[in-house]
């Protein structure tokens, strides 16, 4: 592998042109709804990051879904919400436009009455759109059956959906139903994608996204949304079977800078030991994984620098 590679693996076989479908799906919704989990679901592999903090993802990410006689790719957006600084704008800027020149919308919510503003804000969209959309209720394992029936009558009501789906994206009930209403709307087509490839995304990139989401799991509340990671060098060595990562987590204050490496630096050892074990996983290869820590004051707030650190 090379670090420009996009993820791979093996192929599932060829099917007829003539029964062949394909298409974009996008996934959107609030912050921490599940859609990452859902995505990955559905891929079949981990290939986006997922934790409890909302606004994990910052990306619009590909995922492709290889099935029998379909090619899907998968659309996991950023978290639609009330944005108040640039970077925030700068993600639900990139989720509404995940609804344009689309096949299918996945709007996914939780199963609480009443139905968040930011939710029917969506629907509102959805409208203006005029794409097919399907309503994902999800996290029904954390819920009784019978307290969903309300809910999707009043979501009926608020916007003429394909179909309503209650699934959990974390045990994968319902999923199944999912995929088979998928493909009943999306039409013949080619395959966009190699079938041997999971998302576009680099290594490089998929690097960089896993070591954040150790940073979310191990750190306190302020510390993951004040950070970004950038991969310095991304070195295979065919003959070793091993590829050298260097990477440096970008934090705003010095006082965070301290909190990420831990006393003795324990901690900076653990979420390098974390992403380097799912990282050999996910990439075939035995990893050396070399982390850094630098304060970039106010990195959030100067555009510049987004791109730098892989927010587009």
């Amino acid at each position: 592998m090379v670090s420009e590679n996009v993820l791979k693996r093996s192929p599932a076989g060829s099917f007829p042109a003539e029964d062949f479908r394909s298409g974009f799906v996008s996934i959107v919704g609030r912050p921490n709804v599940g859609k990452s989990t859902l995505l990955n679901r559905l891929v079949g592999v981990k290939i986006v990051i997922t934790s409890a903090r909302p606004q994990t993802t910052r990306n619009t990410i590909r995922g492709i879904a290889n099935w029998p006689d379909a090619q899907v790719v998968f659309l996991d957006t950023p978290g639609i919400h009330e944005a108040t600084t640039g970077l925030n704008r700068r993600m639900v800027k990139r989720a509404l436009e995940a609804l344009e020149d689309v096949d299918c919308i996945l709007h996914m919510i939780e199963p609480a009455l009443p139905i968040h503003p930011e939710d029917r804000s969506i629907m509102d969209r959805l409208a203006r759109v005029g794409t097919p959309a399907f309503l994902l209720i999800n996290k029904i394992d954390r819920v009784k059956k019978d307290t969903l029936l309300p809910l999707m009558e009043k979501a009926g009501r608020l916007h003429p959906f394909y179909e309503i789906i209650p699934l959990s994206a974390l045990n994968g009930d319902g999923v199944d139903r999912l995929t088979e209403r998928i493909l009943s709307v999306l039409r013949p087509g080619p395959r966009y994608f190699p079938e041997d490839i999971l998302t576009d995304r680099t290594e490089r990139f998929l690097v960089a996204e896993f070591i954040r989401e150790k940073i979310f799991r191990m750190t306190g509340e302020e510390i993951p949304y004040c950070s970004a990671v950038t991969v310095e060098k991304f070195e295979e060595n065919a003959d070793k079977k091993l590829i050298v990562i260097s990477a440096t987590i970008h934090v705003e204050r010095e006082n965070q800078k301290g909190i990420i490496i831990g006393r003795g630096g324990r901690r900076l050892k653990a979420i390098g030991k974390a992403a380097r074990e799912d990282l050999e996983l996910i990439l075939g290869s035995r990893i050396f994984l070399e982390l850094f820590v630098r304060a970039q004051k106010n990195w959030r707030s100067i555009p510049r620098l987004w791109e730098e650190m892989g927010i587009e």
